[in-house]
């Protein structure tokens, strides 16, 4: 069975629009449902990832270096990026660490970012996270939909290629 989602428009920031989608007819978007459901889980380790999102947009362009590569031959990345000494830093009982939250999302450019959603990976690798696992899967789903999607000129990008255009009412078939 087909599912679809509809592409909706997060924020845009100075150098970044963000994106996410709408599942099945849900009125909210996955990654507002990722904020709500980390906000009250795991309030600290979110704000790290806003405060990135946030810095990526604002000053630095979505530059791969700032993406985590989660697994080979996958266009899916995730937040925050890796290493604990990379500022905005995560800090737990007064010390810099590695958060283990993960967003997940797909870079379509420098300047355009679908946001998906995560939780807290527990493993080495997302597939083997009971907690990640379905949200990697969804979001290489996505990811593999809105490429597609692209390649058919369904998603086209505007002039100065800073955001995308498609129908209004333009769903995305995944599998």
């Amino acid at each position: 069975m087909n599912t679809f989602a509809v592409i909706k428009p997060l924020f845009k920031y100075k150098k970044v629009a963000y994106y996410s989608v709408c599942l099945n007819n849900e009125e909210h978007t996955i990654y507002d449902a990722f904020v709500k459901t980390q906000t009250a889980l795991n309030k600290n380790k979110l704000y790290h990832i806003l405060k990135w999102l946030q810095l990526i947009g604002q000053k630095y362009g979505a530059q791969n270096r700032f993406f985590r590569n989660e697994a080979k031959f996958s266009d899916t990345s995730a937040l925050p990026p890796i290493g604990k000494d990379r500022e905005p830093h995560y800090v737990e009982h007064g010390k810099n660490k590695n958060n283990n939250l993960r967003l997940y999302c797909f870079r379509a450019s420098e300047n355009v970012v679908f946001l998906y959603s995560g939780g807290l990976k527990t493993a080495q690798k997302a597939q083997d996270c009971p907690n990640v696992k379905n949200h990697f899967i969804l979001a290489n789903q996505l990811t593999k939909a809105i490429d597609e999607a692209f390649k058919n000129k369904d998603i086209n990008w505007n002039e100065d290629c800073t955001l995308i255009n498609c129908d209004n009412n333009f769903k995305l078939y995944y599998k």
